[in-house]
């Protein structure tokens, strides 16, 4: 009777395929505690897009997510999805980041390291398969799985003695997108076993075309060792088949898994309460999504890319930009579509649609492919496209990216440490996510001295509320909009009066700060008059009047009031869609005015910097 190993993914791969990973840790902790009692090979909880977000969004410290997890997982391995060279962010580290990183997620409880490459360019999961080897881990080196005329299973296999040589333990076929059919599951898992008999493989099909349950079946019939499950209240859709159901048949069939049925299903139940919290990112329809077929996007994505859009009042837009996706894609060589390539083109594809004129804006990260600073692509890209992209520039495609990258650890420790870092962790988070690091530590800091609400919500006195909430408006927060009930009214301060806010039904503390007084109505409070609001920036009338092509958050800015620039130069950097976004002077010129800082949020059809132009 051949045993065949379960991973349960429900805490990652689930959270972020069907909740745009917004789950917060204490709402995971009580259900860990019993998945770690099923009796799986292991447990992937951390990885993908949930370090991103637990900074950005839900402010919590990832490592100490990871280190809360480890205290209550004491029987089981602990597994996270890293991107190689991309580490957990979207583009390419220096080594000394990649190292120390991997180390310290080893020493904070991660045993698996299941290690991809967006384009399947094993140069890029070298340096992370060394040090996860090095310090003593398990690794699943990953084939990215796509569809197209270069990925067959002879370029599949190829890929996979490349990494076996690198001395992975685990063959792993990655399906992100649900694209794995039964047939190729089999020819495929048939060839690996044939070529490389010693090595497990183990299958992660995702379920968006409804394919993922036959193409397991039909792989473990064909010699595949271990598969991927979540729970089933967080399964199918664009997740993962429901583990409950895949231990029956596969029980049926004979073969042998040691996972506790009753006690998985459990931990589904334990969901189902917790799944109703996040309703406002549950916005997948409940059917399979077939057309991923043709547009490939995988399900971590969607989620993430219809609040994108959302964000940006384009929801309407979604079908002709994922029509604009299958053809990007083919322009730039038939990247799979997982990250960062997922939102390269996915973020590309959306602003071939917003200008109306393909690739009249290019993003920076869409450039960077394009030269070849993420790896060789897996076809040549169209010729006109690589000349309407880089103009006279000369791609570098037969060098390892990193090798172009110099150290970055001790330049920015010490920048990191003024911005709040206190640990190694947190240095390796700023140097991650420099903008979004430093927001969490600021935000950490105002807790500590009681200047915020920490999450959980506190317990409140009896009265300190209304029973109502009757004022209602929308406001953007970190890039993302959310509906707002007033709560209740704090203390008078020299910059505002204090007022409690639930977004989303979360507390949050915020200071408003009107700029004319107004009754509101059946409170019975009057907010005062405080300190006046920054006006508008003003519409754009000028040739010299810079805007962004998208809303997002501002990052970077490049230049400096009296600066002369040339046309072309990057005056700042804008991130929208997880994408930075460089914005480039239109003229020669001197910068007048600089209307912006660093992490505000920006609107198209705001001036952002003017330029004085020069006169030829």
């Amino acid at each position: 009777m051949r045993e065949i190993q379960i991973t349960d993914i429900s805490l990652r791969d689930g959270i972020q395929s069907l909740l745009a990973t917004r789950v917060r840790t204490d709402d995971m902790i009580d259900i860990l505690e019993v998945l770690d009692r099923c009796g799986f090979w292991s447990l992937e909880v951390w990885g993908g897009a949930t370090f991103d977000v637990c900074l950005r969004f839900l402010k919590e410290d990832p490592w100490e997510r990871l280190r809360r997890f480890r205290e209550v997982a004491k029987n089981t391995k602990l597994e996270m999805l890293l991107r190689g060279q991309n580490v957990v962010g979207y583009r390419h580290y220096a080594d000394d980041v990649v190292e120390s990183f991997v180390k310290k997620a080893y020493d904070n409880g991660i045993e698996v390291f299941r290690i991809f490459d967006a384009l399947n360019d094993t140069r890029n999961m070298k340096k992370s398969i060394e040090v996860a080897k090095k310090v003593g881990a398990i690794v699943k080196g990953v084939l990215s799985y796509a569809i197209s005329p270069v990925h067959t299973v002879d370029y599949y296999v190829k890929v996979a003695g490349e990494l076996v040589d690198m001395g992975i333990d685990i063959i792993s076929i990655k399906d992100q997108a649900g694209l794995l059919s039964p047939k190729v599951c089999v020819d495929l898992v048939t060839a690996l076993k044939s070529e490389y008999p010693d090595y497990p493989v183990h299958l992660h099909t995702q379920t968006t075309a409804d394919l993922a349950q036959m193409a397991q079946i039909k792989g473990i019939e064909a010699g595949a060792d271990m598969i991927d499950t979540a729970f089933y209240s967080l399964s199918c859709q664009t997740s993962h088949p429901p583990g409950e159901t895949m231990i029956y048949v596969l029980k049926e069939f004979g073969y042998d898994v040691k996972v506790d049925a009753e006690l998985y299903k459990k931990a589904g139940d334990m969901f189902r309460e917790v799944r109703g919290k996040y309703r406002k990112f549950d916005v997948l329809p409940p059917y399979p999504d077939v057309g991923v077929l043709l547009h490939q996007i995988p399900g971590g994505m969607i989620t993430n890319f219809i609040n994108q859009l959302r964000e940006q009042n384009l929801e309407d837009k979604l079908d002709e930009v994922l029509k604009e996706v299958s053809r990007v894609r083919e322009d730039l060589g038939y990247p799979p579509l997982v990250t960062p390539t997922s939102q390269i083109v996915g973020t590309q594809a959306f602003m071939n649609v917003l200008h109306g004129e393909r690739y009249k804006v290019v993003t920076k990260e869409t450039k960077d492919y394009v030269k070849g600073l993420y790896g060789k692509p897996p076809a040549p890209i169209r010729d006109e496209i690589l000349r309407k992209i880089l103009g006279d520039e000369e791609p570098i495609y037969d060098r390892r990216p990193a090798d172009l990258l110099d150290p970055e650890l001790s330049e920015l420790t010490e920048e990191a440490k003024q911005s709040g870092a206190r640990t190694e962790e947190d240095i390796l988070s700023y140097a991650l996510f420099p903008v979004v690091a430093r927001e969490f530590f600021e935000w950490r800091e105002k807790v500590e001295k009681g200047e915020a609400l920490p999450e959980p919500e506190p317990e409140l006195e009896e009265g300190t509320f209304p029973d109502k909430a009757p004022v209602e408006f929308n406001i953007t927060v970190h890039g993302e909009q959310y509906h707002v009930q007033i709560a209740g009214r704090g203390e008078e301060t020299a910059g505002g009066r204090t007022f409690f806010i639930r977004l989303d039904g979360r507390l949050e503390e915020v200071v408003l700060q009107p700029i004319r007084e107004v009754e509101v109505s059946g409170t019975g409070y009057e907010i005062s008059e405080g300190a006046p609001v920054q006006p508008k920036r003003p519409k754009p009338r000028e040739l010299g009047d810079i805007t962004s092509p998208i809303s997002g958050k501002v990052v970077n800015i490049k230049v400096s009031v009296g600066q002369e620039v040339k046309e072309g130069d990057v005056l700042l950097v804008v991130e929208a869609m997880k994408m930075e976004n460089e914005i480039h002077s239109p003229v020669d010129g001197v910068v007048e005015e600089i209307l912006v800082q660093v992490g505000e949020n920006v609107n198209p059809d705001e001036v952002l910097i003017r330029i004085n132009p020069k006169i030829r």
